[in-house]
């Protein structure tokens, strides 16, 4: 029997549709009458190019902060933000449907030509949040991902970036435990292939043990502070 799974991660390239699906999986979900929730583990990259935009220092946050120093902000923020997300899947019971995950960052680093070091600080700092049950990859061409980014109208990536971002998917040994969906389709194609590939989950209740859930998030805590704090040394 196949375990019903309480973490799903959508992942994938910028344009691929994570957003997008991770909300309509999580309200499909909770329609069937399940106790599930979207939720999104986001790095402040499109924040703060935003904030770089109104300063007028550009439109992308490397403009603002610099490549090295928005590496290190992006990684610790993404890691409070699956901690909040998991901390607060424990305390809920609920199937938790989750925009990006830890693989995003590696994808990140590697895309963005960071050194092998800060790959392994972050999977450091990482390596204690457990794996989804379920990593969905949204695999897109590149050329249509940047359309979808530029038709959106807020933010911008180059098609080279964009490519690069998809081989640093393959290359992560991560990869061959990917669900690979093909996002290229329509919304509702890629919905339903998400779906007709996702175990149909039983009611889940709630987890026994809250105060268990929180001892043991002390633990990557801990370690992530300590990982994080070393890059932040080398940016600084």
């Amino acid at each position: 029997m196949t375990p019903q799974p309480r973490t799903i991660a959508l992942v994938g390239i910028d344009g691929s549709g994570k957003t997008t699906q991770a909300h309509r999986l999580a309200d499909d979900l909770a329609a069937e009458g399940l106790n599930a929730a979207y939720r999104r583990n986001a790095g402040g990259r499109r924040w703060f190019g935003r904030l770089a935009a109104r300063l007028g220092r550009g439109d992308d946050a490397e403009d603002l902060l610099g490549r090295r120093t928005m590496l290190f902000v992006e990684s610790v923020l993404r890691w409070l933000a699956i901690l909040r997300t998991l901390l607060r899947r424990a305390l809920t019971g609920e199937i938790t449907v989750m925009d990006r995950y830890a693989v995003c960052q590696y994808a990140s680093l590697r895309a963005r030509a960071a050194r092998p070091a800060a790959e392994r600080r972050a999977r450091w700092a990482y390596r204690l949040f457990p794996r989804p049950d379920v990593t969905f990859l949204l695999v897109v061409d590149p050329q249509v991902a940047h359309d979808r980014i530029e038709a959106r109208g807020y933010d911008h990536e180059s098609t080279d970036y964009l490519a690069a971002a998809a081989a640093a998917y393959r290359s992560l040994p991560e990869y061959d435990s990917f669900v690979v969906i093909d996002a290229n389709g329509t919304p509702g194609q890629v919905a339903a292939e998400i779906r007709a590939r996702l175990p149909l989950p039983a009611p889940v209740t709630p987890a026994r043990s809250r105060v268990r859930a929180l001892i043991l998030a002390g633990a990557p805590l801990l370690a992530g502070a300590t990982a994080l704090g070393y890059q932040l040394a080398e940016v600084l």
